[in-house]
């Protein structure tokens, strides 16, 4: 199964709503594609949206399910929306992940629903260490 991750939290609503709808996309074309995946802002998304009392859309209230879920799946895919790099649920869905095995693999909304393309080395990518000293070489899907 797969951990499809993505930015969510933003106070500008429109930007929330664009996110959530890559989301849905990327994991509409996962599970076309044959794969079964698991998207936090998906399954999310609408409960903080009907302003369900007590349901906020920030990381410290949804860490628990999440990191639940790493726990269960066999990857992740990171879906490298803008804002994804400075996401604190992001990174901290990276860190669950690495601390756990998991392979984590960085991907365009485009190419989200590659199962088995050729991994690149990704550079540039930002530094996610607990003081900030150590990377993580994340993969990165080609285009």
């Amino acid at each position: 199964m797969i951990y499809l991750a993505c930015p969510y939290s933003h106070p500008d609503p429109a930007i929330r709503e664009a996110r959530f709808q890559a989301a849905c996309r990327a994991a509409a074309n996962l599970l076309l594609a044959g794969e079964c995946v698991f998207a936090p802002v998906v399954y999310g998304h609408p409960l903080v949206a009907m302003d369900t009392p007590g349901v906020p859309g920030d990381w410290n209230f949804w860490s628990r399910l999440d990191h639940a879920m790493i726990e269960r799946i066999d990857e992740v895919r990171v879906l490298a929306l803008p804002g994804w790099d400075t996401s604190v649920g992001v990174r901290q869905e990276v860190l669950s992940a690495r601390s756990l095995g998991k392979p984590v693999t960085f991907v365009t909304p485009a190419n989200a629903a590659l199962a088995k393309a050729t991994p690149a080395v990704a550079t540039g990518w930002p530094t996610f260490g607990p003081r900030g000293g150590d990377r993580l070489s994340g993969r990165v899907v080609a285009r």
